[in-house]
């Protein structure tokens, strides 16, 4: 039984002395989430492709006195020997890891089905996708994200003992609300990939729950970032105008999410042991105007 003074936000949410992994953490959702684990105490490892990304996060975003952003890799996930060579970097480093999100994404091939001509439509998406970017999309979204998860098990088991509970540590899969609704959106080949991503996220949960190891997903609405909006400015931030959002109509809060909405989510999936195997839809209320599953 908890007493009233337990109860404080800041004992709740804290994540002081965490170590944590984010793939894909230099820019958009991937360094919000960062921002949000390290405004809160934890050492957050970040890595992706682009070094000089990374490096630009950590100078950027890193908070004296606070948490800790470290760049590590190269790293492309859909690789199982660059996933090795990163585990080893980290294993060289931390003798645990609390929590790991897999964030890296691509947004695939786009050919939106709007005729009602089968023969036009049949042309138009024929030509405008192709059976490698479907492969390629998939290998990124849905692949990587496995073999990350299951590359990282042992380091987060690791982290169980007298100063972390059992099913303390966790995987936080970020899929997407296209992984829900049937709305194409143009992105047959990422939205087919994120409902793969979403189950992929509850198979984890059931089986690695042998390892007390949790896996949960959020699936986020539009939020800024430079997969959305093609572009970063020096700090690795995207701006997203509430205008881009409106003019979609069917978005009821009728601007994209914030930082501060994502970190909200970040944090509690983190610190609840009770909750695995959970998609959380951080959408704006999306999903209550378009058809989903």
């Amino acid at each position: 039984m908890a007493s009233t003074h337990q109860l404080k936000v800041q004992d709740l949410f804290s994540v002081k002395d965490y170590v944590c992994l984010v793939t894909g953490g230099g820019t958009g959702i991937g360094l919000m989430a960062t921002q949000a684990l390290v405004a809160n105490g934890a050492k957050v490892y970040i890595t992706g492709r682009r070094m000089e990304v990374l490096e630009n996060a950590a100078k950027s975003h890193d908070l004296e006195g606070g948490g800790k952003i470290i760049p590590v890799g190269p790293c492309d996930v859909t690789s199982k020997s660059d996933l090795e060579k990163l585990v080893k970097e980290i294993e060289s480093k931390e003798k645990y890891l609390n929590l790991l999100i897999t964030n890296a994404g691509v947004s695939g091939p786009k050919a939106p089905p709007d005729t009602s001509s089968a023969p036009a439509l049949h042309n138009k998406v024929w030509q405008g996708e192709s059976v490698e970017e479907w492969g390629s999309t998939f290998k990124t979204n849905v692949t990587a994200v496995y073999f990350s998860t299951l590359a990282f098990l042992p380091l987060l088991q690791a982290s169980i003992g007298d100063k972390f509970p059992a099913r303390s540590p966790s995987v936080i899969v970020i899929s997407s609300m296209s992984g829900i609704m049937r709305d194409s959106q143009g992105h047959f080949a990422y939205n087919a990939a994120k409902g793969a991503t979403i189950h992929l996220s509850k198979l984890m949960s059931a089986e690695f729950e042998k390892a007390q190891v949790r896996v949960n997903s959020i699936a986020p609405g539009y939020f800024p970032s430079e997969m959305t909006m093609k572009d970063s400015d020096e700090s690795n931030k995207t701006h997203m105008p509430d205008e881009k959002i409106k003019e979609k109509g069917h978005v009821p809060a009728e601007r994209p999410g914030s930082d501060e909405e994502m970190a909200q989510a970040v944090i509690f999936l983190c610190k609840n042991m009770y909750v695995n195997g959970e998609l959380i839809a951080v959408d704006g209320g999306v999903l209550n105007q378009v058809p989903g599953r």
